[in-house]
This record gives C-alpha cells, sequence and structure tokens, in this order.
C-alpha cells in the first residue's frame, strides 16, 4: 500500500475501535461503540467489496427456527438452552427492526410454513405429536402458540397434506438491510473500508498493531465480527459452513407468499415479489460444504431446481435468473461465542445460521465486552 500522509493521518492514525468485518454483527457493533463513545474514532475493514460472508448473500428470513429444527435442538441442547437461544433470537429481530424500521427492511410479516415432504413420515409424526411441547415451552417468550397445523393451500406435490404455519415469522429484503445499515453507519461517522483483508495482528501494552499485508496501523481495540471465516486469525470454534442459493425469473400469477422451511431447515424458500428464492443442501455433502469457496456445485444446484420442478412449482413453467453461495458459521454448540480474547482483543462470531435474527444483539454485546 502507497498511501499519502492524508490518507494516514485520516484512516489510520489514533484509531481507538477497529472492527473486522462490515456485516450485520460488526456494523451493529460499531453503531454500539458509537452511542457508548461518541467521540471515539470507530474503523471497520472489510476483506470484500461487499460483506464477505452472509450478511448480503442470505435468503432474508425473519426467523428463529422451525418447528423441526426445535424439536432437533432439543435433543442436544437442553431445554434451558434452546428457550434462551430462542429468547436470543427473537429479542435480536424485534432490536434490527427498532433500529432500522419495518420500510427499510422491508419487512413483511407473512409468517412462515414448514412443509414435509411424503418420505418424511417420521419427521411429519414426530412434529405433531412434540408441537404441543414445544409451544409450551416457548409460551412465555411470545405469549401465544407459536405452531400450528395447517392445510396445504400452495398446491406443492409429493408432500404431507398439511404444513405448520408460524404466524411470528416474516422477510425482509436483506440488500436493502445492509444498505440501511451502512447508511445509519457513516452518518455516525464510522469509517468503513472495503478490499481490506486483516492477514496478521500483535497485541502491545499500547494496543494492538494491526496488519493489511505489508501496510501496519495501530487500535486501541480490535474486534472480530467475521463469523465463518473466525477461525482464519483468531483459531475459535467455529467451522464456516457454505449455503447455495438460486432465484427464478419472474413468474406469473405466482400464489406463494412466506417464508417456507423444508427437511429440518436444511432447504428454505420464499416469494421475492413474484419469483422464488430456494436455498440450501449442504446436508448433501457437508465435508464438502465447510468451506469458504463461495462456488456453487452441480449435485446442490440440481437437487435445488428438482425440488422446484417436482415440490414448490410442480405445474408451472419457470426459468432460473441468478446463483449464487454465502458462508455461515457453526459449531458443536448453536451459542453464538461473544468473548473477550485478551486485553484490547474480542471477538463475536457462531451466528450458526441465525445472523439476521442475532447478528443485531450479537454486535450490541460484543461492543459491550469493550
Amino acid at each position: 500500500m502507497h498511501l499519502s500522509y492524508w490518507e494516514i493521518n485520516k484512516w489510520f492514525s489514533s484509531v481507538d475501535y477497529t472492527i473486522v468485518g462490515s456485516g450485520i454483527v460488526g456494523l451493529h457493533a460499531a453503531l454500539h461503540l458509537r452511542q457508548r463513545f461518541p467521540d471515539s474514532k470507530i474503523l471497520i475493514l472489510e476483506k470484500g467489496m461487499l460483506p464477505e460472508g452472509a450478511s448480503t448473500k442470505n435468503a432474508g428470513f425473519a426467523c428463529f427456527g422451525s418447528l423441526t429444527e426445535i424439536i432437533d435442538d432439543l435433543k442436544t441442547h437442553s431445554e434451558e438452552e434452546v428457550i434462551q437461544l430462542v429468547q436470543k433470537r427473537w429479542n435480536g429481530l424485534k432490536l434490527l427492526r427498532k433500529n432500522l424500521g419495518d420500510t427499510a427492511l422491508d419487512f413483511k410479516p407473512f409468517g412462515g410454513y414448514e412443509l414435509f415432504l411424503e418420505n418424511q413420515s417420521s419427521a411429519y409424526e414426530e412434529a405433531w405429536q412434540k408441537m404441543r411441547l414445544v409451544n409450551e415451552i416457548l409460551q412465555p417468550i411470545f405469549k401465544a402458540e407459536i405452531f400450528s397445523k395447517e392445510i396445504d393451500r400452495f398446491n406443492f406435490k409429493n408432500t404431507h397434506e398439511y404444513l405448520i404455519f408460524n404466524p411470528f415469522e416474516g422477510q425482509i429484503d436483506t440488500g436493502k438491510m445492509m444498505h440501511a445499515l451502512l447508511q445509519k453507519a457513516i452518518s455516525e461517522n464510522i469509517l468503513i473500508l472495503n478490499n481490506q483483508k486483516v492477514t496478521a495482528y500483535h497485541e502491545s501494552s499500547q494496543g494492538v498493531s494491526v496488519a493489511l499485508g505489508d501496510f501496519s496501523f495501530t487500535t486501541q481495540k480490535l474486534l472480530f465480527a467475521t463469523n465463518g471465516f473466525a477461525s482464519e486469525l483468531i483459531g475459535q470454534a467455529v467451522k464456516p459452513a457454505r449455503a447455495q442459493v438460486l432465484i427464478t425469473e419472474p413468474i406469473e400469477n405466482l400464489d406463494i407468499k412466506g417464508t417456507f422451511h423444508l427437511e429440518q431447515g436444511y432447504y428454505y424458500f420464499r416469494n421475492i415479489n413474484n419469483r422464488i428464492l430456494l436455498g440450501g443442501g449442504r446436508n448433501l455433502d457437508f465435508e464438502g460444504e465447510t468451506t469458504t469457496d463461495l462456488q456453487t456445485t452441480e449435485m446442490i444446484q440440481q437437487r435445488l431446481e428438482m425440488l422446484l420442478r417436482e415440490v414448490i412449482l410442480p405445474d408451472t413453467d419457470f426459468k432460473i435468473a441468478h446463483r449464487w453461495s454465502g458462508i455461515m458459521g457453526m459449531g458443536a454448540s448453536k451459542r453464538p461465542i461473544v468473548e473477550r480474547l485478551s486485553e484490547h482483543v474480542y471477538c463475536g462470531v457462531r451466528m450458526g445460521g441465525m445472523g439476521v435474527a442475532i447478528g443485531s444483539l450479537i454486535g450490541q454485546e460484543l461492543a459491550e465486552l469493550v
């Protein structure tokens, strides 16, 4: 980097807080730091042209977990842990809506649905058996019944007759959300630099020296909000998990509205106006999808197209307009990692595929550690 005096002086001198990652967590951490320390100098570094992980690449689900996901979580987490997870996700969604407003998010309260393929009879039966229990467990959070049984009115094929409905789910426009967050950060005099990859950092009693290739600068505090990329520099127990997505061309008279879950949440789809966005499939190749490579794969894309053709849009002609992928951060536990790593270094990572729901809250918690 060949920087001028002006560039070094404006962006890289007397930095109080440096945040690595300009996604939902990083931006909320910066905004909360601004509230706490109005006169501080805050710098965000992003290695991509836009947030590299999943913040601008997710499906835009304002959700906190389908019924079968929660049933699955109860097998590996205590009841209290599951309640805390759902509470955190719900609080995070409320915080996101409060911070940005429903208009900026393009929030649509269409509700969420879970459907079951014909060969998923055991999961279908387990869902009905345990729905009442899950509703009772989560009743203190929502003060209402969450999951209920509904007849399929969307003309899905090769599925069981009934869907599970959740009135508390909604849709957001991911692009509008991130644009509003970035605008808010800039309006709060938060400096954001893209295409800047942190390659190393070294801590001393005076602060942290941050390396961007062969250039380095000093910051008083360093906060990592890199989620699926967390193991690269800070060695946290976070595994990257690629999520592949496709979206159709506009479909005339599309009658599908809402957010939809399939196969314990490993597949998910929704309408975006008169298009269908469909993603998932990493359960077909867990090892292969544990990657930070943003490519798509033929096997998973073919499975997504098959679901469109045989289940979601069986009587409708469609064309695929675009495909992409995003990188989530997973681990043995679904509890996010929000920790002070040393005297001057902190992290807020491992969103567990729920970044839209909990990212705002984790960003705030990260800023509170400082």
